[in-house]
């Protein structure tokens, strides 16, 4: 069995569980580190292991085809040889990146022609050789080719692209069960969910998604800068529908406040560049608010980065310190606060699972994301 609900929550739809690969287990709820490229920016392997705690993390299939290309990674034996990461690895399909590339894509029935950011070479992306790829790659878990509608977008715009992303699944899907593993572990498929902000919509992606025998499915197409109570309002409206014996992946999401939201609605899995991305730009999530360390205000304070200790990494430095690496260019620095605050949302989900466990989720979740959300 792929996956096993071990405690719901009685006044929420939020749940813990445990997610099995051949590479590793994985309790959730989960936050996956993102390494695009086959990278997490800034931290190392033995980071990602020790400081962080890290069960799984995320490649992209688009980054990975284009850099360093398909036949390396295959001559590697996989991405897990290539990076030297052996636990799990989920891949997006790269239909966001790809999606975003806007003027520089013709996107048709049969897939997505598209021109790399890197040189401008042309490139074609199908629901099949996208299954190929992540097949090649070595991914776990790997996610279906889909479009990623804006916002806002019109209905009309949302149903036409929700229906071409189904149909694209069908092919992904048959083309998943034609061709096995290349390394010798098992490979899992997710269908995502797509429909804009539109209620009917996510409802109709939802149970064709839950249709195929995948054994767990992802929600796409949200945190695209819809306000976040629609988000949370789609979220739940596709929880509702979906098995509650598959894990549920919310893709590309979010801060802290939007992940504990979306765990209470019934979400398992996340990702977000958020953490290391905000790190290099000096911006530290903590348990008492957001903290931009380059200001002046922390120019004396000698205190640690994380007084509370959510993360080791935490207490081994000052603020003072931090601002003046920061401050100064110094690498390190980015690299600190990228430790720290992956660090960070592999605490909060940590925590967020003890308080289901203990039956104490809401009133935990309530008090804290009000903290979460403060600058200070």
């Amino acid at each position: 069995m792929f996956f096993i609900v071990k405690k719901a929550d009685k006044f929420s739809s939020a749940r813990t569980g445990l997610i099995k690969t051949e590479r590793g287990e994985i309790d959730t709820p989960v936050f996956m580190p993102v390494g695009s490229a086959g990278s997490v920016k800034g931290v190392g392997l033995e980071q990602l292991e020790k400081n962080i705690g890290a069960r799984i993390i995320l490649a992209n299939t688009y980054h990975l085809f284009l850099r360093p290309g398909i036949e390396t990674i295959r001559l590697a034996g996989g991405i897990h040889n290539f990076m030297g990461w052996h636990k799990p690895v989920l891949t997006d399909s790269g239909g966001y990146q790809v999606f975003s590339l806007a003027e520089n894509r013709k996107l048709n029935e049969e897939g997505a022609v598209f021109r790399s950011h890197i040189d401008g070479s042309k490139h074609k992306f199908t629901p099949e050789n996208v299954v190929d790829i992540q097949r090649q790659i070595g991914a776990d878990i790997m996610m279906a080719f889909d479009e990623c509608t804006p916002y806002p977008c019109d209905y009309n715009y949302a149903r036409e692209s929700m229906e071409l992303t189904h149909r694209w699944l069908k092919r992904g899907w048959e083309r998943f069960c034609q061709i096995g593993p290349l390394y010798g572990k098992r490979q899992f498929f997710f269908p995502i969910v797509q429909g804009g902000t539109y209620r009917d919509l996510r409802s109709r992606s939802a149970e064709f998604a839950s249709g195929f025998s995948a054994p767990g499915i992802a929600i796409g197409g949200l945190s695209v800068g819809e306000p976040a109570e629609i988000m949370y309002e789609m979220v739940e409206c596709v929880n509702d529908l979906l098995p509650f014996e598959k894990p549920r992946y919310l893709m590309g999401v979010g801060t802290p406040a939007n992940i504990l939201e979306a765990v209470a609605r019934g979400v398992d899995m996340f990702d977000c560049v958020m953490p290391t991305r905000n790190g290099r730009n000096g911006n530290l999530f903590t348990l008492r608010g957001i903290i931009n360390i380059k200001n002046l205000k922390w120019k004396n304070d000698f205190s640690p980065i994380d007084p509370d200790a959510t993360t080791a990494i935490g207490v081994q430095y000052s603020r003072s310190y931090l601002r003046h690496l920061m401050n100064s260019g110094e690498i390190l620095g980015a690299v600190i606060a990228s430790i720290h605050n992956l660090g960070f949302y592999m605490w909060l989900l940590d925590e967020a699972a003890k308080k289901i466990e203990a039956g104490e989720f809401v009133r935990w979740k309530n008090s804290i994301v009000p903290q979460l959300e403060k600058k200070i």
